[in-house]
């Protein structure tokens, strides 16, 4: 029996939903139960060394997420219940060759693109200044921008920059403008590689960053792609926080120059006291652009497959990386 074929027959599947809650799980696997808890310190369901596959728990503390990793040598794929595995990636690489790394591909397009939009809309027809109006009483009417006939750069166009602009489709904007990591051409038109951003930036009126945060991506938006952004544009991270330089963004906005609605923050969570919280003209959200009622029902669709093709050895969905490999 190779070593493949050993690990393999490990049947242990570690989900952080309950399985009684997914019909249609494939036979064969013992399905155990763990999420890590409330506080994080539920005991593991079962012996980590007989874990084949792990269910990443969704919404938890870095080190619940990743802990029983380093516990898993026969573990041979680890899903995520996430867009973006940036916080995995260092705990799966040090495990032996062969584990997949797949992500969330297919379940949080909806909701994030939901909260990509409605973070845009609010920011720019100045749905914070209602509300603190609301609080206190006070009837303030006023011009705001429209989100019509604006230029609307997407940074980052993988399946959730396309739903972003699915959702644009219907606000009559003026133009969308694509930037991913490679140029290349899609049905809508031309996606551009991050390369051509000083040339693209002077022309957005809004720019929805949406890219994964890789070593590239860190602190992509800072102070020179800042200074880029015409004067009056709105900034929209519901990527990751540390795709953005928050020195170098809070210097804009506290010239107000630029605005910013912002649901994730670099650091996050955001300390009370932070200077981002009292800000000219930025709005933030708490990191909610996944969990919505759309969330539960995609991710169990998801996992059910998944562990389908993984009894039934098809191949998998949404591999980002496969240890011993070169990371993708």
């Amino acid at each position: 029996m190779t070593d493949d074929t050993a690990r393999h027959s490990v049947q242990d599947v570690w989900l952080s939903i309950p399985p009684e809650e997914m019909p249609g799980l494939p036979e064969g696997p013992d399905y155990l139960f763990w999420d890590g808890g409330p506080d994080g310190t539920q005991p593991y369901p079962g012996d980590p060394a007989r874990c084949a596959v792990y269910v990443v728990p969704y919404m938890k503390a870095q080190e619940v997420r990743v802990g029983p990793l380093a516990h898993m040598p026969n573990v041979r794929l680890v899903q995520t219940l996430t867009a973006g595995v940036d916080d995995v990636v260092p705990h799966v690489t040090r495990l032996p060759p062969g584990v997949r790394l797949c992500n969330a591909r297919g379940v949080h397009e909806t909701s994030t693109a939901e909260l990509a939009l409605t973070l845009t809309l609010a920011s720019l027809r100045g749905v914070p200044g209602f509300v603190r109006a609301q609080d206190r009483q006070e009837w303030r009417s006023a011009f705001h921008p429209a989100l019509a006939d604006r230029t609307v750069l997407i940074l980052g166009y993988g399946a959730i920059g396309a739903a972003i602009e699915d959702r644009l489709a219907a606000f009559e904007v003026a133009r969308v403008v694509r930037v991913a990591r490679a140029r290349r051409t899609t049905e809508r038109g031309p996606v551009h590689s991050i390369e051509e951003l000083p040339e693209l930036l002077p022309l957005a009126d809004v720019v929805i960053v949406v890219t994964p945060l890789t070593e590239s991506t860190h602190r992509l938006v800072n102070e020179p792609f800042l200074a880029r952004m015409k004067d009056g544009a709105l900034l929209v991270n519901v990527a990751r926080g540390a795709v953005v330089d928050t020195k170098a963004l809070l210097a804009e906005l506290e010239s107000e120059r630029l605005t910013a609605a912002l649901d994730v923050t670099d650091p996050e969570p955001l300390p009370a006291g932070h200077p981002l919280w009292r800000a000219p003209g930025v709005l933030i959200s708490p990191h909610v652009g996944g969990p919505s009622s759309a969330f539960l029902p995609r991710a169990k669709r998801l996992l059910v497959d998944q562990l389908t093709r993984y009894v039934n050895r098809e191949p998998l969905r949404n591999v980002i990386l496969t240890t011993g490999t070169a990371v993708m």
